[in-house]
């Protein structure tokens, strides 16, 4: 596994990032990232997009970006920022907050487009939580990643990643370290999304976008696990947030 060299200025909050959590995970777990020197742009504006397995996973998301010479920039759920010494370091380091359902997205989808714009990787989980499949596959997604890649013209990059959750469980909080995890990610090829490009940005054509960037990450995951996913994606509109109606049963 090749590391590519990170050729974007880093600041002091993305420098203490580093020393703290890189050698932490080094220690902690295994990696096997494929894929990345071929597909992921090593200079370019793009939205890499991922499934979401743990809490845990963005900082392991995060190694995979940065060890394939990324600076990651997330989009993450407000409630990171509302800690007054933890929102000011995210924002030092360039994370973008999510105040889902309020008109503060709109915010939070302009700062997205604007930094891509500039050259940066922008990571989101179209499926905006831990998934809640029960074999935690992929869900149906949300149309945040389909949207920046329609205006700005940039790549979206497809990651599955797995073994995460064996480090910290969906919705736990006790964390499993030793022994070392393995933590596999496939970074697939460019989302083709050149035919909607130029259409009008209906629901129909977003949601066409949406559903071709879940279906490269689950392809993408299919071959990291050596499995087929099922052949309709988990929906919580219909089928219900199982975590949630499992702690009302308890």
């Amino acid at each position: 596994m090749r590391v590519r060299k990170v050729q974007e200025k880093r600041n002091w909050a993305i420098g203490l990032a580093v020393v703290i959590i890189k050698p932490t995970l080094l220690a902690t777990t295994k990696r096997e990232w494929i894929g990345g020197e071929e597909n992921l742009p090593a200079d370019q504006g793009c939205v890499i997009a991922l499934n979401h397995l743990s809490h845990i996973d963005p900082l392991t998301a995060a190694l995979l970006v940065y060890d394939h010479g990324r600076i990651p920039r997330y989009l993450a759920k407000d409630g990171l920022f509302h800690n007054k010494a933890l929102g000011f370091f995210l924002r030092q380091a360039g994370q973008i907050p999510v105040h889902r359902e309020t008109p503060g997205a709109a915010g939070a989808y302009e700062s997205a487009v604007a930094a891509v714009r500039r050259g940066e990787a922008v990571i989101i989980y179209p499926e905006a939580t831990i998934t809640r499949d029960p074999e935690l596959w992929p869900m149906r997604g949300k149309s945040g990643a389909a949207r920046i890649a329609l205006e700005t013209g940039c790549p979206v990059i497809p990651v599955g990643q797995w073994g995460a959750q064996e480090i910290l469980p969906p919705y736990t909080k006790k964390p499993y370290l030793l022994p070392r995890k393995e933590i596999r990610a496939r970074i697939g090829r460019p989302v083709d999304l050149s035919d909607l490009a130029a259409q009008p940005r209906t629901p129909a054509v977003i949601n066409e976008a949406t559903d071709r960037i879940m279906a490269a990450i689950t392809h993408e995951l299919e071959i990291v696990r050596g499995e087929t996913a099922p052949a309709e994606r988990y929906d919580m509109r219909v089928q219900g947030d199982r975590f949630k109606n499992r702690k009302k049963a308890s």
